[in-house]
Parts: structure tokens; C-alpha cells; sequence
């Protein structure tokens, strides 16, 4: 009788290239796990190959949230909470809500981005992160 196969931890780190010369290019740590992911996003000053790195440098509880998917495939967002967030930053919550939903998996996410990013009306920044843990969330799960 042939051993069921045990679910395996993976983790990468992904350079995000900048969208826009004034903004500062991004790097996305993914730890998958048994039906959650656990995703760092912060700002790198470094090359691509300095993306490994990036998150050592970084803080992962600058702002920190948990979501749900909902229950039953509802198109309402999920149970969530936030983990740690500071006054100046509170992206995390809704970022994790919208993947859960998305993907339907529960999502530790952190969200490292200087509130000097946030509060120069740069959306441009934040729009990248989701984008950039979008398109890896779905390379991810078409492997598996």
C-alpha cells in the first residue's frame, strides 16, 4: 500500500520591478502552507537578485492581518482580523479580505511600505503590491 504524500511548506521570494521610476521596486516573500498562504510584501532599494534579502531587512508586524474566505463559497468577505497595525497603516486588513475572497484560503499577510508611500497620495505603490501577490498567487496555484 503506497504512503499518502504529506503536504510540503514551500517558500519564494519575488523581485516586483517598480512601475514608475519615482516609486521604489517591491519584494514579495510567499510561504505556502496546508490551505493558507503566508505573504510578506515590502519596498527593496536593491537589485532583483538582492530580493532574497529584502524581507530579513524588512518588519514583518509594521501592518499584519489574518482573513478568511467566507463559508459556502459566499461572495461576501470573510472573517478577519488585524494581527498588528500601526496608526499610520491599516492596508493590510482589506488587502488580506480581497485574496481570501480571491482565492479562497486564509491569508496572513503583511504589508511593510513606508507610510511616507502611503500618505503622498501614492495608491500606484499599493496597486503594484496587490497585482504583483496576484499574479503569484495564481502562478502558485496553477503548479498545484
Amino acid at each position: 500500500m503506497a504512503e499518502p504524500s504529506r503536504p510540503t511548506i514551500s517558500v519564494q521570494t519575488k523581485y516586483i520591478p517598480a512601475s514608475d521610476p519615482s516609486l521604489p521596486a517591491l519584494a514579495l516573500r510567499t510561504t505556502v502552507l496546508v490551505d493558507s498562504y503566508m505573504l510578506w510584501i515590502g519596498t527593496t532599494e536593491g537589485s532583483p537578485e538582492d530580493a532574497q534579502t529584502a524581507p530579513l531587512q524588512g518588519t514583518l508586524v509594521r501592518d499584519w492581518a489574518c482573513a478568511m474566505p467566507a463559508p459556502n463559497g459566499s461572495p461576501s468577505l470573510g472573517p478577519a482580523t488585524s494581527l498588528f497595525r500601526s496608526s499610520s497603516s491599516d492596508i493590510a486588513l482589506s488587502m488580506a479580505q480581497r485574496l481570501a475572497r480571491r482565492f479562497g484560503k486564509q491569508i496572513f499577510l503583511s504589508v511593510d511600505i513606508p507610510s511616507s508611500f502611503l500618505s503622498m497620495g501614492q495608491g500606484r505603490l499599493l496597486l503594484d503590491a496587490e497585482k504583483g501577490i496576484v499574479e503569484t498567487l495564481k502562478a502558485v496555484e496553477s503548479i498545484s
